[in-house]
């Protein structure tokens, strides 16, 4: 048995024993509580998907649908091969009575019914009912006709090939362009009646093969229930098949939704909570849910198909992982996952130390997806994943290749949002000049290859590699390389050269070194802010020093003036009608002031008033926002979840710590939902928050103990916890502004350097 299945059976057994024992009095388990349709409909942008899967699986599927408003669904799901993409192959039920044969059917539906291991719901202009269940890289339906006569399975190539052989389909889809692949096996319980290419809406007896753009075979059946089970594979049809005949031998939906049931209360069993509503245990379950579709393990048998080089892999016994927005995920989600799921942490970063090494260009990817590198957004925070895990004690890969590979990235490819392109001249410029030149207003691009949607995102761009580089540093440091640390170390402080100390913003400068003027922290720099920022304004970046909080609060003339400042971006006005600033800024949503709550760069802000000696704020400020932003309905998500990115701030912030800097091992102290927390560290250990009269009231910390000794920091150390530990708050409902406020008992941060 691997070391895998020892853990998961050895979770298995504990956690069921555990909620059968805490949760026998609701009857309720932790999968009771996730609500997929949460933030189905969004506010401005993409909403959640209702996903079907279990965590971490390669096989996952979603209703075929704008968004939950949409009275439609497209056939059938098969398979996402991405997140918030569509389904690659699809399958249509039509009756002989249907008129519509077209390669893929648009359903009117209702009573469905979606958990993360099973889904169900009525065609109800077709009569058809339908039920599913997934496993890893297999799934299975049953579909029952209501209406005499033929039935029928249409099932649609998208673009790519299928056949059959009387008894079973295969055969594969390109992923947008090509050339990855995803391959098909399937089976059906009842006999196939006749089988025929569907092409112009016409049905073909005699060919049993479809090919093209969406192509279709038919499936003609007698029966009124139809069951069907089929395997994936991004390595062959013969491989999906063998995932299949692994995993499901069944056409018993009951028995497969039972499995997994139980291991989506072994994932979410990891962090048990107690106390608070149902709603809020529902919003909490729910966020963990999210956090569990991303990354993806695609090791087929010991094999995976690697994007980076087209070409199929042993695993050598670590499984292998792909599908992940790390500028996204690297604030929280990583982390999290560092406490609960440290082996599974330690895999995906060894998946990224194969990627970079099968690429040609030896660089770590950004955006790694089944289709290879995306290489969306800016940054190259691959390094501050991997930091993060080394500086808490995950050693399982090799840190040297690591950093190799990391150092090439942000030393040897452009700093360009969404490009993947060697040093350009301003690239060149940036490492000179020690911040990345901004264009004026109207001032033609001068680089060819930059993104015309993009821009240069120039204030954006420094701040992130400042963070960067101050990992990479950290990285030189601990390997011995003190050449490179002093090096990278300077180039961490290369935030202060576009800090403009009048106004107390980071602001965009022109090759000249002079800033452009005249500036408006809330609007300038186009859409979306992309000219200087990104994604949102000059307000949310003011804060982009996750690795150098002392030395930001020194730029900011002390932690007086640093807490004003932080109390203006909750306070100021947006300075505009809703639908004038939403049209330029539509990321930035979840408005408290110019304080968004639906983007990324804004997870640590409130975090940061125990840095200014003023922690009784985070702890305001967090349940405020937990509770305005978060619920347990439709609109419950402020804006984009990005696979687990602002679902770990609601999993971290409602247990009462958040990790404001990855790479540095430090929690800071914020205020628990739950007055009983307790995660699995793994190996036996335990860390248990205890919040004593904790309520929607009671937020403030009155007194603290660590491992049973007084404690009076608004943060904790990594080491803390590690082996195992408690923390214990008295709560009480008025702030208690003396406790943790002294200027000693700060969180620790990078600080000034000469």
């Amino acid at each position: 048995m691997s070391k895998h299945s020892k853990n998961y059976a050895v979770y298995s057994a504990f956690f069921g024993l555990l909620f059968m024992i805490d949760c026998s009095k609701d009857h309720k388990m932790p999968i009771d509580y996730v609500n997929p349709y949460m933030g189905n409909i969004s506010h401005l942008l993409v909403p959640t998907y209702p996903t079907v899967h279990l965590p971490n699986s390669m096989l996952r599927i979603y209703p075929e649908r704008k968004d939950f408003t949409s009275d439609q669904i497209a056939g059938l799901p098969v398979v996402v091969t991405s997140h918030r993409g569509s389904s690659a192959f699809n399958i249509s039920p039509v009756n002989e009575q249907s008129n519509s044969f077209s390669a893929i059917k648009h359903y009117t539906y209702d009573n469905e019914k979606i958990t993360p291991y099973r889904y169900s719901v009525y065609l109800d202009e077709e009569n058809v009912q339908v039920d599913y269940a997934p496993s890893h890289q297999s799934g299975v339906y049953a579909i029952t006709f209501e209406n005499e006569g033929l039935n029928r399975l249409i099932i649609n190539t998208r673009n790519g090939e299928l056949e059959t052989n009387g008894t079973s389909v295969s055969g594969y889809q390109l992923i947008e362009r090509g050339p990855t692949k995803v391959f098909l096996y399937l089976e059906t319980e009842q006999i196939i009646k006749n089988a025929g290419a569907l092409r112009d809406q016409v049905i073909s007896y005699d060919q049993h093969a479809a090919e093209g753009k969406n192509a279709a075979l038919v499936l003609d059946f007698s029966e009124k229930q139809i069951h069907l089970r089929y395997g994936i594979s991004f390595i062959s049809s013969e491989q999906a098949m063998k995932n299949l005949k692994r995993e499901i031998n069944t056409y018993n939906v009951d028995e497969i939704a039972a499995k997994g049931r139980d291991k989506w209360n072994e994932a979410l069993g990891k962090i048990e909570v107690t106390g608070a509503s149902d709603n809020a245990k529902t919003i909490f379950y729910t966020s963990l849910y999210r956090i569990c579709e991303r990354m993806i393990n695609i090791s087929e048998d010991g094999r995976y198909y690697s994007a980076t080089d087209g070409q199929v892999h042993s695993d050598e016994g670590t499984p292998f992982y792909t599908d992940d927005w790390i500028w996204d995920t690297y604030r929280a989600a990583h982390p999290l996952r560092i406490l609960i799921e440290p082996e599974m942490e330690t895999d995906m970063i060894n998946s990224y130390i194969r990627m970079a090494e099968q690429a040609t260009d030896g660089w770590m990817p950004t955006f790694p997806e089944i289709t290879g590198d995306s290489h969306r957004m800016n940054g190259n925070h691959a390094v501050a994943v991997i930091w993060d895990a080394y500086s808490k004690g995950l050693t399982g890969f090799d840190l040297e290749k690591a950093y190799n590979a990391c150092k090439n990235t942000i030393t040897e490819k452009s700093l360009l949002p969404w490009t993947k392109i060697p040093l350009t001249d301003i690239d060149r410029f940036y490492w000179e000049q020690g911040y990345y030149p901004a264009l004026k207003p109207e001032e033609p691009e001068t680089i060819d290859k930059a993104s015309f949607s993009e821009k240069r995102q120039a204030v954006a761009l420094t701040l992130g590699n400042s963070y960067d580089n101050w990992c990479l540093a950290e990285i030189a440091a601990s390997l011995g390389k003190a050449d490179d640390y002093e090096y990278f170390l300077k180039a961490s402080y290369n935030y202060r050269n576009v800090f403009n100390t009048e106004t107390q913003f980071f602001h965009p400068k022109d090759r000249d070194g002079d800033f452009i003027q005249p500036f408006d922290y809330r609007f300038s720099g186009g859409q979306g802010a992309r000219d200087y920022y990104d994604e949102n304004n000059g307000w949310i970046y003011r804060w982009d020093v996750q690795h150098n909080v002392a030395d930001l609060i020194a730029l900011m003339n002390g932690p007086e003036n640093f807490g004003k400042n932080l109390d203006a971006t909750f306070r100021e006005p947006l300075g505009r009608g809703k639908s004038a600033f939403y049209a330029q800024l539509p990321d930035q949503t979840g408005n408290v002031g110019q304080f968004s709550m639906a983007n990324e760069p804004s997870l640590h802000i409130p975090y940061l008033y125990n840095y200014a000696s003023q922690p009784w704020k985070t702890q305001k400020r967090i349940r405020s926002l937990l509770n305005q932003w978060f619920r347990n309905d439709l609109m419950g998500v402020p804006g984009d979840e990005d696979g687990g990115g602002m679902s770990a701030f609601v999993v971290f912030s409602a247990m009462g710590f958040y990790p404001v800097t990855p790479g540095m091992p430090v929690y800071n102290i914020g205020s628990p939902v739950f007055d009983y927390v307790k995660l699995a560290l793994g190996s036996g250990k335990y860390f248990e928050i205890e919040a004593i009269n904790c309520s929607e009231e009671n937020k403030y910390i009155q007194s603290a103990a660590l491992n049973g000794k007084p404690w009076d920091k608004p943060w904790f150390n990594h080491e803390d916890i590690k082996n195992g530990g408690k923390l214990t708050l008295v709560m009480g409902e008025k702030a208690n502004t003396d406790w943790g406020a002294k200027l000693e008992n700060v969180p620790p941060s990078l600080g000034g350097i000469d």
